[in-house]
């Protein structure tokens, strides 16, 4: 079952009971201090268009919508600290966090987990690693993003080293014809592009992350029938692997925009909580 729930997350966070939460993955705004907008756009032909295709033929370019959020917060630690206080009270002992965030708040967002959770806890860093899009030419172009990875006891915890997907060896030849058959398991440095502009993920919505990532934390931090919590839902992906997976999912998120995609994102398979003073 995918619940979604539309509201302040702190809030909606205080209802959800202690220790019942099997896995939370959450990507929080980065405030990188902008609006983040993402414009739909469609192709049709029209002698009057922008643009030439095959055969010399023209075609218009039309705005069909946009979506956006804002990414803008005076004090960034001090709006996630208490939102993180009750994702440790409603994950189980045995669960685990995956905080997902890009290199100007990362450090102080350690220090923060580190308080709550305790440096124990802390397992990994993983570098996601990408390439696509603008590059500058005034500084090394920053193609990567962080995902901190927390047990709530670091001596339990689910991790399914045998559900992980595997990778291309990227020396084949040194390792034999049988293990480059195989592939590897991934490292904390983990090769995966963005989602297509053109592929069939893409909901619109500024900021998304490919499935494959969710799916790679997902199979190995939890198990079937698990719950599994994120409260910066935005485009649903969570929810869309869960759905794949066989886990139960609970998604919130405040922007009336995301709601719309993950109804429509995931379709009948959902039932929807939310607060009526909203008006949803």
């Amino acid at each position: 079952m995918i619940d979604i729930r539309f509201g302040d997350n702190l809030e909606l966070l205080k209802q959800i009971e202690s220790e019942s939460i099997d896995l939370i993955y959450i990507d929080p705004p980065f405030n990188t201090g902008k609006t983040q907008r993402r414009t739909s756009i469609r192709i049709v032909q029209s002698e009057e268009g922008d643009r030439i295709g095959f055969q010399g033929k023209h075609y218009l370019t039309e705005t069909v919508g946009e979506k956006s959020y804002n990414d803008t917060f005076d004090n960034f630690i001090d709006f996630l600290e208490p939102r993180m206080r009750e994702a440790y009270r409603v994950l189980k002992p045995t669960g685990s966090l995956y905080f997902h965030i890009d290199y100007r708040e990362v450090h102080y967002c350690k220090i923060m987990l580190d308080h709550i959770f305790g440096r124990e806890s802390f397992l990994n860093e993983i570098i996601w690693a990408y390439d696509y899009g603008a590059r500058t030419s005034k500084k090394w172009p920053a193609k990567h993003d962080n995902i901190l990875y927390y047990a709530k006891d670091p001596e339990h915890y689910t991790f399914n080293y045998d559900a992980i997907d595997r990778i291309p060896y990227m020396a084949p030849g040194l390792v034999g014809p049988e293990k480059a058959a195989k592939g590897k398991t991934p490292t904390d440095t983990w090769w995966h592009t963005i989602v297509s502009p053109t592929g069939k993920e893409k909901t619109g919505y500024p900021t998304q992350k490919p499935e494959g990532i969710l799916r790679r934390i997902i199979s190995a931090s939890s198990n079937p029938g698990d719950q599994v919590l994120d409260f910066f839902a935005g485009s649903g992906t969570t929810g869309a692997v869960c759905q794949e997976l066989g886990r139960d999912c609970i998604l919130i998120d405040s922007n009336p925009q995301a709601i719309e995609v993950m109804k429509k994102r995931l379709e009948e398979k959902c039932y929807i909580w939310s607060q009526p003073q909203l008006g949803i």
